[in-house]
């Protein structure tokens, strides 16, 4: 499986009180810089007063119908009063300032907006509603209940009109901001892009297309792109905040060097390593320029990252240690900065077949992770342990790789928003599991993480399908052929679009599907399969490929073999993925290599 690693924390959503979204760090394929605040997304004015209490009294119950009895009387008719809400609201933001406690600033909240709620004018927006219902969102995320902040704040959005000024356009930008960050914190990462997408479009109507504030917004959402691993839409975003700073910003601003970074990761991520070297060159600069030293040597580990990525072995070594100096001298030895470089340096070590000085330097980053330092959080913890993990597998140490991944999971389960990231880490174990050949337990983390996918919204991204595939894979093992064929057939359509036919992703599913099919007895079925692969080498990728003569073999094979029989049945599973079953004289050359299915 091929996916960027991922250094999950997303932060808890955003305090409506305050007028402008704050970046918050997205899972990273590697240790990336976290870009300064933005500005106010619009400009800040005073609350406008509520209309409710200056031209209206406070609404009446209805009078009781004849012959019927009294209803009970509200538990708090006070709430009636105008002037309460206000009062409430403020108590509230008082209690959370004071730390008095959530439970007390929840119940003021609560209170307050149904005050609001009550003295509203029909069919006028309140925006010191909306303001309450933000303040009530943030107090249950503040306490874990995201669920119940979700109808709060959507209610909240409901109520401003943004064509009325800029207050509205203001409350409405800031409701649906928050709405997408308390979806993220849920894993519901499509919904949260689709509640900040429309808070950009609300911002630019607001405040045009060049705004310095609309730049922030878009890289925010370029941030949350990148968590959902759609890096085009990422780089199309971060090329117009990267347009927008230079035009408003000095030369070399600080604001400039965060979207060069994020443009780095992006191009990282897709495979341009000059590109992102070029914008990391770029990024360090500024920041020298700036003297912000911690920030220079954060950018030499990700530059250090490129030149490994290039096989530029030397350069690697070289800024990978500059950045370890400043580490050390600026946050001690046993800070998790340090044991990040470590990694680095142990996967660097391990690449090159240095493999007792990969080990060394992986001890090294778990002795820090053992005995964090207070501030340590666990996303970088688990983060951490999940590369060091990468790296004993590759040295066919599953076992230890597995105790590693059990760890960063237990690290992040009970924290929100990790929901995408604790899929990745089950992933990972289903592959652990299959190398040792606990093909049950392979397909049960496989199908944990196909599961909280789905949820996420990253049903459509290939990490989706290639997980697909690999569950497939642990049930043609289990000898589940069935499940096994609708697991392919459904990574099929999504690498299919997501990656191309002739990706080696794709290339590896179609041998798959067509093994599957031949157990199957759907022979048909798998002729057309091979004959599209082979037709696909031949016009596209060349011959030159080992893979083409076994494909061409296999094919011929299963054409004669449908010649010879036409109600030839179906296959013996057993046989077909049993290294050791037994096969006659005849059958001495193996129609597919490798158990006839590719990881």
């Amino acid at each position: 499986m091929r996916r960027p690693r991922a250094s999950p924390s997303p932060t808890p959503p955003r305090d409506p009180t305050r007028q402008r979204p704050r970046p918050r760090p997205r899972p990273r394929p590697r240790p990336r810089p976290r870009p300064p605040k933005p500005a106010s997304p619009l400009p800040k004015k005073p609350p406008s007063p509520s209309p409710s209490r200056s031209k209206f009294s406070p609404r009446k119950p209805p009078p009781e119908s004849p012959g019927t009895a009294a209803s009970p009387a509200p538990p708090d008719a006070s709430l009636d009063n105008p002037d309460l809400g206000p009062f409430l609201l403020k108590l509230a933001r008082d209690t959370i300032a004071s730390g008095d406690g959530p439970a007390k600033a929840l119940d003021y909240a609560i209170r307050a907006s149904k005050s609001f709620e009550r003295c509203a004018a029909d069919g006028e927006p309140s925006l010191d509603l909306a303001m309450s219902l933000h303040v009530l969102a943030a107090i249950y995320c503040s306490l874990g209940r995201f669920e119940e902040a979700v109808p709060a704040l959507e209610r909240a959005i409901q109520v401003p009109v943004p064509g009325r000024g800029a207050d509205h356009a203001l409350a409405s930008f800031s409701g649906y901001m928050q709405l997408g960050d308390t979806f993220s914190m849920l894993g519901l990462v499509d919904r949260s892009i689709g509640c900040y997408e429309e808070g950009l479009k609300i911002q630019i109507e607001a405040l045009g297309e060049t705004d310095p504030r609309v730049g922030e917004t878009c890289r925010y959402l370029a941030e949350a792109h990148v968590q959902a691993m759609q890096f085009d839409k990422a780089e199309e975003l971060s090329k117009k905040t990267l347009e927008i700073h230079r035009a408003h910003s000095e030369p070399a601003s600080l604001e400039e060097a965060a979207d060069r970074r994020l443009m780095a990761l992006i191009c990282e991520a897709k495979g341009d390593y000059e590109s992102a070297l070029e914008h990391l060159v770029l990024a360090s600069m500024a920041m020298i320029a700036n003297g912000q030293d911690n920030e220079v040597a954060a950018i030499d580990v990700s530059i250090g990252n490129i030149y490994l990525s290039l096989c530029r072995f030397d350069e690697a070594v070289f800024s990978y240690q500059k950045a370890l100096t400043v580490f050390k001298s600026s946050k001690g030895d046993n800070h998790p900065s340090v044991a990040s470089v470590y990694v680095r340096l142990a996967d660097l070590y391990h690449r090159t077949g240095k493999l007792r000085e990969s080990k060394s330097y992986c001890e090294n980053a778990l002795r820090i992770y053992s005995k964090p330092v207070p501030g340590t959080t666990a996303e970088e913890i688990a983060c951490g342990l999940t590369e060091i993990s990468a790296i004993y597998e590759s040295v066919d140490e599953p076992e230890e790789a597995l105790k590693l991944l059990q760890k960063a999971m237990k690290l992040l389960e009970d924290k929100p928003g990790q929901q995408s990231t604790i899929a990745g880490i089950e992933a990972r174990m289903g592959v652990m599991f299959y190398m040792i050949g606990r093909y049950e337990e392979a397909r049960n983390s496989f199908e944990n993480a196909v599961t909280k996918l789905r949820a996420s919204g990253e049903r459509k991204s290939a990490f989706f399908g290639v997980v697909l595939n690999q569950m497939g894979l642990a049930c043609v093992q289990l000898f589940k052929i069935d499940e096994a064929a609708e697991l392919f057939e459904e990574a099929r359509s999504i690498l299919e679009q997501e990656c191309g036919p002739c990706h080696q992703d794709t290339l590896g599913l179609y041998s798959n599907l067509a093994a599957t099919y031949d157990a199957m007895g759907r022979v048909e079925d798998a002729i057309e399969i091979l004959e599209y692969v082979l037709k696909l080498r031949e016009e596209k990728l060349g011959i030159a490929n080992p893979d083409f003569e076994d494909e061409k073999g296999r094919l011929a094979e299963l054409l004669k073999e449908a010649g010879r029989s036409r109600n030839r049945k179906a296959k013996s599973l057993e046989n077909l993925i049993d290294p050791n079953s037994k096969r006659t004289k005849k059958d001495g050359m193996k129609r597919w290599p490798g158990l006839g299915f590719r990881i």
